[in-house]
């Protein structure tokens, strides 16, 4: 009888099974595509000649990362050389310095970490890694030279201000687009504001 009663149970598992790959087999009829990561909704791992370079490709999904960086990162450049009130000079001053010194590479270095770094967390894949500061070192001038001063969460408010105004100058208009991005900049808020 318990011989009887495994072989029952072998049965119905298998059966079991077989009714769910037939289920499975179905188009896919009930299944909702996969969400996009934010990475492949600016573009993805589409290759695409790099305008800094014409003679490379870039993944479309860096590259709007990239313009973004370098376009917030002009922002604030201009803001401080205006000497416009609540500029970011006091945080960038190190930067800033090295770049009226005639050094530019840093700033450089900057825009790939920041776009290593936005690729990497937001479904970039195994192409785009980041292996620069965690966020609490590299916005701590203790740990950072390169950093002026901590921030507070106004001078963080207007950190994101800077980076919307470049997403639109990129094209990236889209409100849904542009909350996600917040989302981002809003969960890394904590170790950035440390004042």
């Amino acid at each position: 009888m318990k011989h009887l009663s495994k072989l029952s149970f072998f049965a119905l598992v298998l059966l079991s099974g077989t009714a769910f790959v037939s289920c499975i087999d179905d188009d896919d009829a009930g299944t909702p595509p996969a969400e996009l990561t934010l990475y492949q909704k600016l573009g993805g791992t589409t290759m695409v000649a790099d305008p800094n370079n014409p003679s490379q490709m870039i993944e479309q999904g860096r590259l709007s990362y990239r313009s973004v960086v370098d376009s917030t990162i002009t922002l604030i450049v201009a803001d401080i050389v205006a000497d416009s009130q609540g500029n970011l000079g006091a945080h960038f001053a190190p930067v800033v310095g090295e770049v009226l010194g005639g050094n530019t590479t840093n700033v450089a270095v900057l825009s790939k970490n920041l776009t290593d770094f936005f690729s990497a967390n937001t479904g970039g894949g195994a192409t785009n890694t980041y292996s620069g500061l965690g966020m609490v070192a590299a916005h701590d001038p203790a740990q950072n030279p390169r950093m002026g001063v901590k921030a507070n969460d106004a001078d963080y408010d207007k950190f994101i201000g800077y980076v919307g105004a470049a997403a639109g100058l990129n094209g990236v208009t889209d409100p849904s687009l542009i909350g996600e991005v917040v989302g981002v900049l809003e969960s890394l808020r904590a170790p950035i504001v440390q004042e």
